[in-house]
């Protein structure tokens, strides 16, 4: 053999590692859609069904919202300090509002939810908990039992999504609030100028965007772990020490974000 040729091996296992990665990537689409008719079909939400989602509920959300806001509130005051000292230094004090409504609230407070939220469900909801409902085949991708799925997968992929969007919504509402006292104080004279500011910059394009990318990451990280773990009970698993679908969760809100950045500025 030529000491410049690869062996011919490497080709057909490159072809195999590609298809299955397209592989995967197609099971994670068919459990999104399994999940998205399930969260939308009335008998998943009987008495029992609805039990299980206020607990998971509880859980996910009420448990983490008040130390999680208390957290976010703080980060978010450094910052808002920050920027608006850095304004006042060059001059452009009329645009510090701006600048931390537009980099806080529409862009870190929703990406710190949805990767928060991602880490807790990663450290909480174990493998063993999905072991159960599955129904391995020799070669092929494990397919979820849909009563275990409806009973106990659902409700927490439904808790996760909500943990997002409700960490998001109270953490950019309490920034908001933040920004302005710590332009005007306690002072309502300022409220006038700073509701039409605020206004400037949510307007009903990047009102819809913001609301759009926030749901797109919950279900993101809703769905995208639980799916890597019921594909990590299948025969043909790769062992690793990461946790699986990190690194497939990761390319999917880096994919909505910057997304979300070619539509609003370019």
């Amino acid at each position: 053999m030529h000491p410049g040729t690869a062996p011919p091996s490497v080709p057909t296992a490159w072809g195999r590692a590609l298809l299955r990665r397209v592989a995967s990537w197609w099971w994670l689409l068919q459990f999104f859609a399994i999940v998205l008719v399930m969260a939308l079909s009335p008998s998943s939400y009987r008495q029992s069904q609805r039990a299980t989602l206020s607990r998971c509920i509880y859980t996910s959300t009420w448990q983490v919202l008040p130390w999680f806001t208390a957290l976010s509130a703080l980060l978010s005051l450094v910052l808002i300090r920050i920027v608006i000292a850095t304004a006042l230094s060059y001059g452009l004090s009329q645009y510090a509002l701006q600048m931390v409504v537009r980099v806080l609230v529409l862009e870190l407070i929703p990406l710190s939810a949805a990767l928060f939220v991602a880490l807790r469900s990663g450290l909480t909801f174990s493998a063993a908990g999905v072991d159960g409902a599955l129904e391995v085949h020799a070669f092929s991708t494990p397919r979820p039992s849909l009563e275990r799925l409806r009973n106990e997968l659902v409700p927490q992929i439904l808790a996760d999504a909500f943990s997002v969007l409700a960490l998001a919504t109270v953490s950019s509402a309490v920034a908001l609030v933040l920004a302005y006292l710590a332009v005007h104080g306690f002072s309502l004279w300022g409220l006038p100028g700073y509701t039409r500011t605020v206004g400037q910059v949510f307007n009903l394009p990047v009102t819809l965007g913001f609301g759009l990318k926030t749901i797109f990451f919950s279900l993101a990280v809703a769905v995208v772990p639980v799916a890597a773990r019921i594909e990590a009970q299948g025969p043909a698993a790769s062992s690793g020490t990461m946790q699986p679908g990190a690194v497939r969760l990761f390319l999917v809100l880096l994919l909505i974000e910057t997304t979300s950045l070619v539509v609003k500025y370019i």
